[in-house]
């Protein structure tokens, strides 16, 4: 497989159990060109290599003819256990061999704004 990567901002690092679960499957699954797994847990405020905010990038001939939401729905079926458990959110790009060649940049993905819409704010309304 092409282009095998994990990074946390930027910077290569080890891959946690949960990062490699998901690689190999969706490697299993999607039989993808180019897979990235990104372990994004430390802009959530979790530890480095937590493995419970991911973000992936899968590049595969599945997709073809596929509208967004159907592709996203194959990675969700793919990692279906870790969904329903260890992992608590998950970014995917998922784009076809043709895309990926004429566009292989990712667009970033919001910061992390913490909290809850229903946790207490500084000033006590409950409001942002």
């Amino acid at each position: 497989m092409r282009g095998s990567l994990l990074a946390a901002g930027g910077a290569a690092m080890a891959e946690g159990a949960l990062a490699r679960t998901v690689r190999s499957k969706l490697a299993a699954a999607l039989q993808p060109s180019h897979l990235q797994v990104l372990d994004e847990s430390p802009r959530h405020g979790g530890a480095a290599g937590a493995g419970t905010h991911l973000a992936v990038v899968v590049v595969s001939g599945r997709f073809e003819g596929l509208p967004p939401l159907q592709r996203h729905r194959l990675v969700h079926a793919a990692l279906s256990a870790e969904l329903a458990g260890p992992l608590h959110a998950l970014a995917i790009v998922a784009r076809t061999p043709q895309q990926w060649e004429s566009d292989p940049s990712v667009p970033p993905r919001p910061p992390c704004m913490g909290g809850s819409k229903r946790e207490q704010r500084g000033d006590g309304s409950g409001e942002p």
